[in-house]
Order: C-alpha cells, then sequence, then structure tokens
C-alpha cells in the first residue's frame, strides 16, 4: 500500500511540475505568426488551383471531347 501511495504521489508531482513548466514558459507563437501562414497557404493553394484549371481547361478537356466525340461517331 504505501508503494503505491509513494508512486501516486510521484505521478501527481510529475503532472504539477509538467503543468507548473507549461505555464511558466514563455516561448510561444504569435498571432500575427499563424495568420501569416494561414494566409500563405490559401494563397499558394490558389495558385496551385488556378494553374490546374488553366491545364485542364486547354489541355486536357479538349483532347479528351474529342476523343470521346471519336468514339462515339458511328458514321464512319
Amino acid at each position: 500500500m504505501k508503494n503505491r501511495i509513494m508512486n501516486l504521489k510521484s505521478n501527481v508531482s510529475i503532472k504539477m511540475l509538467t503543468a507548473y513548466m507549461a505555464l511558466k514558459n514563455q516561448k510561444g507563437e504569435g498571432f500575427v505568426d499563424t495568420a501569416i501562414k494561414i494566409l500563405m497557404s490559401v494563397v499558394i493553394g490558389a495558385l496551385i488551383l488556378a494553374g490546374l484549371y488553366t491545364l485542364f481547361d486547354e489541355t486536357v478537356l479538349p483532347t479528351l471531347t474529342r476523343r470521346v466525340q471519336e468514339m462515339f461517331n458511328y458514321a464512319g
């Protein structure tokens, strides 16, 4: 029983020390840094989507449309 109580005290002490160190930590990430990261990811994602849309619109879709029309052209 004594071992269990000592083990419990030890675990509680470790948890309290971890919480204390987390609260005392002065290092952190500011709101501006996070906002800039989010904005950069949105802009880069939009650029990638615009590039893919242009690629599919001008290159892939016309070729695909022509091939489908040739495939279903029963006239000869």
